[in-house]
């Protein structure tokens, strides 16, 4: 069986990006693209804010050419999950559906995935008006309605970041106080552009086919429903990494998200790591593909030193 210099998990700018460089210094990565291939930015219609692109991209459309540039250089992809790891074998092994790959290093990229509500109409209207990055999306909701649903700092942050667009932000939350930090929550409260609806939740995105037009709300100790009017529907209930396959594998932290000691390296020897699977700050396509910059090179460099 060959043995691989590098196998990539992982298929979003963080995991194309470590591609890129591993393959061009003749690496010959293989990437295992996992069961979303291209990660988030797969559900993101417009990106503006990736350098290079004056007029915008298509989420798909930037993810494609990323994988384009790793193939000229020389990357494989492998379609479908990684289903196994063992690190601590040398070479490394990784199972997929399609069978075993033994690798001198694996960089782990496998993102994060946004906790979705799971309402009639949610997955329907993702990209056409539900949105769960603000700082992606926000810009394409100015003078128009936009609720955002959760309580926590996160919440807290991305209704704030889109009073500057938005004509009326909502806040939705189903209880009677919110659990973010003092401070934020104040802020949120102060703001004069901010609604709050307590006790409440959305129970349906509604559209005309195209996009949202308003959701369907319950106030929980009322029982009373009623449609409030809506361009922008944002989820901020927090994300979830793509870890599990990690688990006693990799040091986590107390959300599960993958923690790097020097750089990103990990403390198994020859495994790096990169991208939002340890990164619940940014978690932006950018910082992402930066991290898998210095993955690569990490990887290159520990490669040279063996």
């Amino acid at each position: 069986m060959d043995v691989h210099e590098v196998v990539i998990l992982g298929s979003g700018p963080a995991g194309l990006t470590a591609a890129i460089y591993t393959a061009r210094a003749g690496l010959k990565p293989v990437v295992v693209e996992g069961l979303k291939a291209g990660g988030q930015l797969m559900d993101t219609t417009d990106v503006e804010n990736y350098p290079g692109f004056p007029d915008g991209v298509q989420g798909p459309e930037l993810m494609e050419l990323f994988k384009k540039q790793a193939e000229r250089f020389g990357a494989t992809f492998v379609s479908g999950d990684a289903t196994k790891v063992d690190f601590a074998s040398s070479p490394m092994r990784v199972w997929t559906e399609d069978g075993e790959l033994q690798s001198k290093t694996v960089i782990v990229s496998s993102g994060a995935s946004p906790l979705e509500l799971g309402l009639p109409g949610e997955k329907e209207y993702a990209g056409k008006g539900v949105s769960y990055c603000a700082t992606c999306d926000g810009f394409f909701f100015r003078d128009q309605e936009i609720v955002v649903v959760g309580g926590g700092d996160t919440a807290m942050e991305e209704a704030l970041f889109l009073t500057r667009f938005g004509s009326r932000v909502t806040i939705v939350h189903r209880r009677d106080q919110f659990r973010a930090s003092k401070i934020m929550a104040q802020r949120a409260i102060d703001h004069e552009k901010i609604e709050i609806l307590w006790d409440s939740v959305v129970e349906q995105v509604i559209g005309d086919g195209t996009r949202v037009q308003s959701l369907r709300v319950k106030n929980v100790k009322t029982g009373d429903t009623f449609e409030r009017p809506c361009g922008g529907f944002f989820v901020a209930i927090g994300h979830r990494p793509n870890t599990e396959l990690f688990r006693d594998v990799l040091d986590m932290d107390d959300q599960a998200y993958l923690v790097a000691g020097h750089g990103a390296a990990t403390k198994m020897p020859g495994v790096f790591i990169a991208g939002d699977v340890h990164d619940h700050t940014y978690r932006q396509a950018v910082t992402a593909a930066g991290a898998g910059c210095r993955a690569a090179i990490d990887c290159e460099r520990w490669l040279e030193a063996q």
